[in-house]
């Protein structure tokens, strides 16, 4: 397979911030929806310096996080409580909004809500799930599994297609790397990118240790801006990133949070290494 760090892509819009196009584009917000509060402070927290640094910007935070560790940690508000943030979110501070669909059940009322639709890595070959939300007029982000080659995304993109949907976005969130570890391969951005849809690096996730704490995930959020600043001079077209105001009080994936006071720091570095790639 060949794969070129320049290869086209299509650009795919989402209400009005683009991805694909000239400005790398943020994916952020809080792993799990814990408060309408913590919601509404970091979208308008991240609003405004995307704003100030003319960075595209898309909200998301889960409703339901249905792969936690363990049966007793927070999953969430559900989905009736977590819509009606969502929703408020984007109401209230203008950004279009993403969060995770766990089921062909799930996807009609996420759909109604939010622009745009995430499946999990764990359910990135779940045909059914992949085709409802294909068929579900939002735009698609698919996690890479942390079990696949990057090539085999390539399955995911043609059962996305096969529903008729072209707006779709591909995450790379680290590969599986013996017990309670990832490992990032930036070869997988420029081999996902050859299949012609915007790449995403997921730079919070591709530090976690899933299970690496017994009855949750560790991880280690200091090699976090690391490796966004290896993907965005790889050449990805956003990054992901999950951040908190204080996430070790955060109730999901803390260890491998960025703090959202150094949002704005880790932004501007990321311009800087997309600027100078011209």
């Amino acid at each position: 397979m060949t794969a070129n760090v320049k290869t086209k892509v299509c650009v795919v819009d989402v209400g009005r911030v683009r991805i694909g196009g000239p400005a790398l584009a943020l994916i952020a917000g809080p792993c799990v929806i814990e408060s309408e509060r913590i919601c509404l402070r970091i979208a308008e927290t991240l609003r405004e310096v995307t704003r100030r640094l003319k960075v595209p910007f898309i909200f998301k935070a889960s409703y339901d996080k249905a792969n936690r560790s363990s049966g007793k940690s927070f999953r969430g508000l559900g989905m009736e409580k977590g819509l009606a943030i969502l929703s408020k979110v984007r109401k209230a501070i203008c950004v279009p909004v993403l969060t995770d669909v766990h089921s062909v059940e799930e996807v009609a009322a996420a759909a109604e809500v939010c622009d745009v639709l995430q499946v999990p890595a764990f359910l990135c070959r779940q045909t059914d799930l992949l085709l409802a939300v294909a068929r579900s007029g939002r735009v698609a982000n698919v996690k890479k599994g942390q079990f696949l080659a990057p090539g085999d995304m390539k399955n995911v993109v043609e059962k996305i297609e096969s529903a008729g949907c072209r707006q779709l976005l591909l995450t790379e969130r680290g590969m599986t790397f013996g017990y309670n570890n990832l490992v990032a391969d930036m070869r997988s951005l420029p081999i996902m990118r050859s299949f012609g849809y915007p790449v995403i690096f997921d730079a919070t996730h591709s530090v976690q240790a899933p299970g690496g704490a017994g009855d949750r995930s560790g991880g280690d959020a200091r090699f976090a801006s690391v490796l966004a600043r290896a993907a965005v001079a790889t050449g990805c077209d956003g990054v992901f990133i999950e951040t908190h105001p204080d996430p070790s009080s955060a109730l999901s994936d803390g260890p491998n949070m960025i703090p959202l006071r150094e949002m704005r720091g880790v932004l501007e570095s990321l311009c800087a290494i997309r600027k100078a790639l011209g």
